[in-house]
């Protein structure tokens, strides 16, 4: 056999074996690979994910896993894979799926409000990021944080502020609560600031009374007027007698959070408790909700008026019948003392 032939024998293998090298690495990174009916799928990849996490997450949603593991081998993912959460179109191939998981991370809206104490946040944010409740329960809680950033265990709520917010979906427990503090730092611009000295007031302490005005009444356009009557009590040195703060008492003391309580009674006004403002003057030592930056906002722009008392309004459900003074008071909650009582509420 001549030098010729051989050369010519061996690029021909070689072209046949580069075609057939050639067209296996085009169906390995070109070749759709998806397997859902949807127009997307969603994919969560969780943080320190190793190949078996990515097999059990795009198992469902390929048709071919180990062509797609030689392909993202191939690109070097398999070695940095990237936390977070991704979206696959569907009729997307390897090369695209890789370079979605790659690169793709899509932020998700965390949103939050009214709860009640940071259990509860961290259980709502638990279901939206990540990180779990007890990692979050453990970062609220750390007191050296707290302490660097002027918050204590009865104020440290006042730090969520209750909003919309975009995250990635692999933000751990100690990055969500810094971002909060961005958050809290820049909801408190220098015009807020300078409304809470004015009323003779520090942030926490506003938010301390935004969430007894929160709790007072759901009605937006009511809140400057509940938070003016408070003010006016502060100012004279009278007690706030909020209800809402002998409910919170009555929960915190016994620990359950979903007790609910339509009807504050006389015996609960003894409670020996600082969140009991029917025995002890001044704010409570710290919020006893989460309130809303409505609420906080009626506390900064309260009303101007002469109002020290204010009772439920049963003719106009929702809103209150306020009073300049006891003779007046006392009227009104005769009228709602009544509609109570037919109401057969107890508790």
């Amino acid at each position: 056999m001549s030098i010729k032939r051989i050369l010519l024998g061996v690029v021909v293998v070689g072209l046949i074996g580069g075609g057939i090298f050639g067209y296996s690495a085009y169906r390995t990174f070109f070749t759709p690979n998806t397997s859902f009916d949807n127009d997307e799928a969603i994919v969560f990849i969780p943080t320190d994910a190793a190949i078996s996490d990515l097999e059990e997450q795009l198992t469902p949603l390929v048709k071919d896993f180990s062509s797609f593991e030689s392909a993202a081998d191939r690109k070097g993912y398999l070695n940095k894979i990237k936390a977070g959460k991704y979206r696959l179109s569907n009729g997307m191939n390897n090369n695209e799926i890789v370079n979605s998981l790659r690169s793709g991370n899509i932020p998700v809206k965390v949103s939050f409000n009214n709860q009640e104490n940071l259990n509860d946040l961290a259980g709502r944010i638990a279901s939206q990021i990540e990180a779990d409740s007890i990692s979050l329960v453990a970062a609220f809680g750390d007191k050296d944080f707290m302490k660097a950033n002027g918050f204590d265990d009865a104020n440290k709520i006042s730090l969520y502020i209750p909003n919309s917010y975009e995250f990635f979906w692999n933000t751990s427990a100690e990055s969500f609560r810094a971002r909060m503090l961005k958050e809290y730092n820049r909801f408190w611009t220098d015009t807020r600031k300078e409304k809470a000295s004015a009323l003779g007031l520090k942030p926490n302490e506003v938010i301390a009374l935004a969430s007894i005005v929160h709790k007072e009444t759901a009605k937006v356009d009511e809140r400057p007027t509940v938070a003016g009557v408070y003010l006016n009590r502060l100012r004279k040195g009278m007690l706030l007698q909020a209800d809402p703060t002998v409910i919170y008492a009555i929960k915190k003391e016994t620990g359950n959070f979903d007790t609910i309580i339509k009807r504050v009674l006389y015996r609960d006004l003894e409670m020996d408790s600082p969140y009991n403002t029917y025995k002890y003057a001044g704010l409570p030592p710290g919020p006893i909700a989460m309130p809303d930056i409505t609420a906080i906002d009626a506390v900064l722009n309260p009303k101007k008026h002469n109002y020290y008392y204010f009772v439920a309004n049963v003719e106009k459900f929702g809103y209150h019948m306020f009073a300049e003074n006891l003779a007046q008071h006392n009227r009104n909650k005769a009228q709602y003392i009544r509609w109570i009582n037919a109401q057969k509420i107890n508790r």
